[in-house]
Order: C-alpha cells, then sequence, then structure tokens
C-alpha cells in the first residue's frame, strides 16, 4: 500500500513515523520553509502544479489513499487534495487537530481573516499614541493584510518574512514548541497588549493563549477554514493510523 502524506505539520510527521514500517509513505512537503523537518520515508518538496498535477503524481507512483495533514490554513492544498482524489479515484483522509476553544479569562476576537483582524487591532490598544504593540504569531505569509497599520508589530515567524509588511515591524525568527515561561517573558520585555493568531490548534504553539490570558491582554483569533465537504476527518494521528490500517486490510 502507497500512501501519500500532504503536509509539514508535526501530526504529519509522527504519522509518517508511526506507518512507514507497515506501508510505503511518501511525505509531500510545500517547500514554504528553508529548513523543514524531514519525516521518515519518503520525501518530496515542492508543488503539484494544481489538480491536475496532483491526480497525474497520483496515478503515476500508485498510491492508494491520500491523507491532508497539512496546515489547517493551507486551504487551496485541501481543496485541490479533494478534487484530485476524487477524480483519481483514490480515498481521501483529513487530519485536522482540534481547534483552541476560549477559557475563563480570555478576551478573545474571533475574525474570519487576516483582513480583518487588522481592521479591529484600533479598537484593541490600551491607550498607546501608536495604537498598541501587538505580537503576530500568523506567520510570514500574508503580512501584507497589517502593513498600512500604525501599530507597532513583533512578528515571529521559522523564516524572514518579506515585504510588505507593517513599517513598524521586528522580527523573531523561532520555531516551536514554545513554553509557557517563554511566552510570558516575551510578552513582558516587548510591552505587549495585544496577540493576534490563527486558530492552529495543537499544544506546540498553545501557551501563548495562556501567557496573554495572563497578562490581560485582548487576543485576535483568526477562525481556520472548513475542511472540502464530503472529506472525511480524523482528529488525531491514531485515528488516521487506524483509517490506514482499515484501507490496508480490506
Amino acid at each position: 500500500m502507497h500512501v501519500l502524506i500532504l503536509g509539514g505539520t508535526t501530526e504529519a510527521r509522527a504519522l509518517a513515523g508511526r506507518l512507514h514500517d507497515s506501508v510505503r509513505v511518501t511525505s509531500s512537503l510545500a517547500g514554504r520553509v528553508a529548513a523543514p523537518r524531514l519525516p521518515a520515508g519518503e520525501v518530496r518538496i515542492g508543488g503539484f502544479g494544481g489538480v491536475d498535477g496532483l491526480v497525474e503524481w497520483v496515478r503515476a507512483h500508485a498510491v492508494d489513499a491520500v491523507i491532508d495533514a497539512t496546515h489547517p490554513f493551507a486551504e487551496t492544498i485541501s481543496f485541490n487534495a479533494a478534487r484530485a482524489a476524487a477524480t483519481a479515484h483514490v480515498p481521501l483522509l483529513a487530519l485536522r487537530r482540534p481547534g483552541w476553544v476560549p477559557a475563563a479569562g480570555d478576551d478573545w476576537h474571533q475574525v474570519a481573516s487576516l483582513a480583518e483582524a487588522a481592521r479591529i487591532l484600533d479598537g484593541l490598544g490600551q491607550g498607546h499614541p501608536s495604537g498598541g504593540r501587538v505580537f503576530l504569531t500568523t506567520g510570514r505569509m500574508g503580512l501584507a493584510a497589517f502593513a498600512d497599520c500604525p501599530q507597532w508589530f513583533l512578528v515571529r515567524s521559522v523564516d524572514a518574512p518579506e515585504p510588505p509588511m507593517p513599517a513598524r515591524t521586528e522580527v523573531l525568527l523561532d520555531r516551536g514548541p514554545f513554553t509557557l515561561d517563554g511566552e510570558r517573558e516575551l510578552i513582558a520585555r516587548h510591552g505587549i497588549d495585544v496577540l493576534v493568531t490563527k486558530d492552529s490548534g495543537g499544544a506546540a504553539t498553545a501557551p501563548k493563549l495562556a501567557a496573554a490570558r495572563e497578562a490581560g491582554i485582548p487576543v485576535v483569533v483568526v477562525r481556520r477554514p472548513p475542511v472540502p465537504e464530503g472529506v472525511p476527518v480524523a482528529a488525531t494521528v491514531d485515528e488516521a493510523a487506524a483509517w490506514v490500517s482499515g484501507r490496508a486490510g480490506a
């Protein structure tokens, strides 16, 4: 059995490690990170060239099942995968870690997009003449949505971002997992009064939410896009592995 896993997430790597001793596994990484953490098994890096390219690759490499374990916000590849799997007549599973939920004491402002997140920042700063100091943890892609914002931004990403970006920006290159103590110190040291994040879910980057709660600062949370209609969803690596085992034994 040949399983194609789409994505460079923590869950994708864990699933590849779980499966590669029993089935052939190829992990496909988008190539947006300069030095990605490579999973067990075979690895390919780069796009497929849209739906048609993915269908061609699946057929040429005799793929028996596809698992979309991409980032919850990788909307384009998820919808391409759904269309390609249907065209190639191979089963598809989406592996999605559960989203975050607010806890007691949280001051969350949920929005549908980065553009909407940028629009509401003016009302969230704590009286700074400049509009506030924002900890932006949405990654290096999409900074253009904040390019015209007057606030000061601390932008954390794995690789260095490129313009356009806010005029007043400090870049912090770092990769999770992060600790609560580290996030507390970061928020205090930079005088952060607003946190902006995507609802990525998972434990690796969740400590920033607890640190923001303790500091009493508002959090702008960008809601994740839906999984393509009709695609089954696994919430854990165990569930996805069981799905593959069921297919292998069919």
